[in-house]
């Protein structure tokens, strides 16, 4: 929630936290069986690469899977990789809004 433009959305009920910026989602939060995930947005190559290395990095649950991932959160992955997961997903939406809402997440 610390980055620029980012706002909380319950559109799927309350199971699933969506975390949006300009009103794109850049990742969806639930709970699956007594495991947490998270849906994150994701280069297709760099997503290939990241489910060879992590098996709890999965094809996008619900989603495209070529675009996303379904990351459990289980602690099988340092918390700093799943922050820069983070991080990649909220930059590729960003890059992917229109000019005029690009320039309003920039000027916050």
């Amino acid at each position: 929630m610390k980055k620029k433009g980012a706002m909380e959305d319950l559109p799927f009920g309350d199971d699933a936290l969506v975390i949006k910026v300009a009103g794109k989602m850049f990742a969806l939060i639930f709970e699956e069986g007594d495991i947490p995930g998270i849906n994150l947005k994701c280069d297709p190559a760099l997503a290939l690469q990241l489910r060879k290395e992590y098996p709890s990095v999965k094809p996008g649950y619900h989603m495209n899977k070529q675009h996303w991932n379904t990351v459990e959160i289980d602690g099988s992955i340092p918390e700093m990789e799943v922050r820069k997961m983070i991080d990649h997903s909220y930059e590729l939406v960003v890059r992917g809004l229109k000019r005029s809402d690009r320039e309003w997440v920039q000027s916050l």
